[in-house]
């Protein structure tokens, strides 16, 4: 039987600044390596925060885990709102995850599951949006019109901010910016293709390549593989910032190479969107400057144009880690009456969170 073709939203329309609420909703993002909640209330504060580590690819084993963090965090404040922050390519009228990289999901119906399993109505949105929408509204991107925020974890995710709105693109797949090919023929990517972005600028990209150094018994690797007790496959990124930022050579070293690739990919960017603003956030963006500097230079000698054009800044989250997670719960408390509109000769619906 045939698969009904999926319709997707062009373009994700959001609400002005204005206060959309002041009751507390709780925020779950998901990603490749964990699943985060949070309890937000109306300012963007966080009250309260778990974690979990993401049960490998097992779609139903990462709804379970949601159904916990619900639980345990509703039963101990008055959540009126619930939002879900998910990697991957979606149809976000249907609630259906079409195509995640690191998560086993395929044409899958997250938002119904949820809803179902919660017994209470479920806003999804894709992870990156969710974190540049927290940014746009309460960090790094106030006051800004047209920003690119940029999450780099386990992958690289991508949001457009463009005259307050979230620009999705025709099909619902814009932002997908961690899968541009960087570099033909390259590292092979869990998306199928070889050389993507996210390959070199990543948590992932950092602690492959400080797994590789350690592996081939580099003496530049010796504190790496000390703090794991010589076990190279326990090496994360996560591990190699915390050292960078102790001051350890080696992951210092590490960092700036990871970081003069993402310069190279905002450069591209910055040709394609334009924006004044690129708000760098994601777990490896703990590495502050150790990672910036490098990025703003890289950026610098590769823009086009440049010397003959004003250049975007390139800036830190304000909100760390728990970005998705806020921008989820707060675009839970958007609810804006479905309309339909026009684009490109074909009737579809836009429908706000």
């Amino acid at each position: 039987m045939q698969r009904a073709r999926p319709v997707f939203r062009p373009t994700l329309r959001f609400p002005g600044r204005a206060a959309v609420g002041s009751e507390l909703a709780l925020g779950i993002d998901i990603g490749g390596t964990k699943v985060a909640a949070g309890v937000v209330d109306g300012t963007g504060a966080l009250r309260e925060e778990l974690r979990r580590e993401t049960p490998g690819r097992d779609a139903r084993a990462v709804e379970a885990v949601i159904v916990e963090l619900v639980r345990e965090l509703g039963g101990r404040h008055d959540i009126r709102s619930v939002g879900i922050g998910a990697a991957g390519w979606m149809d976000l009228d249907s609630g259906t995850v079409m195509f995640s990289p690191h998560l086993a999901w395929r044409h899958e119906p997250l938002r119904k599951n949820l809803e179902s399993l919660l017994g209470r109505p479920v806003t999804l949105a894709n992870d990156a949006d969710a974190a540049g929408w927290a940014e746009w509204r309460f960090g790094a991107g106030r006051g800004h019109d047209r920003l690119v925020c940029l999450t780099l974890g386990t992958g690289i995710g991508g949001a457009i901010v463009m005259d307050g709105r979230v620009e999705r693109g025709s099909f619902g797949l814009a932002g997908e910016f961690g899968h541009q090919i960087i570099m033909p023929g390259g590292h092979r990517c869990e998306c199928g293709n070889r050389g993507c972005w996210e390959q070199y600028a990543s948590g992932n990209a950092l602690g492959r390549e400080a797994r590789e150094l350690a592996r081939a018994k580099s003496p530049m690797a010796a504190e790496l593989l000390a703090a794991v007790h010589g076990r190279a496959k326990d090496i994360t990124g996560s591990l190699v910032t915390e050292l960078a930022l102790r001051g350890e050579p080696t992951s210092r070293e590490l960092v700036e190479e990871v970081g003069d690739w993402l310069g190279l990919g905002i450069a591209n960017l910055a040709a394609a969107l334009d924006p004044a603003l690129f708000v760098i956030g994601g777990g490896l963006s703990e590495a502050g400057d150790l990672l910036l500097e490098p990025a703003k230079r890289a950026y610098a000698k590769n823009l086009t144009g440049r010397g003959f054009r004003t250049e975007a800044r390139i800036v830190g989250a304000e909100l760390g880690p728990s970005a998705g997670l806020i921008g989820a719960a707060d675009l839970s408390r958007v609810r804006q009456p479905k309309r339909l509109g026009v684009r490109r000769g074909r009737k579809t619906s836009e429908r706000g969170y």
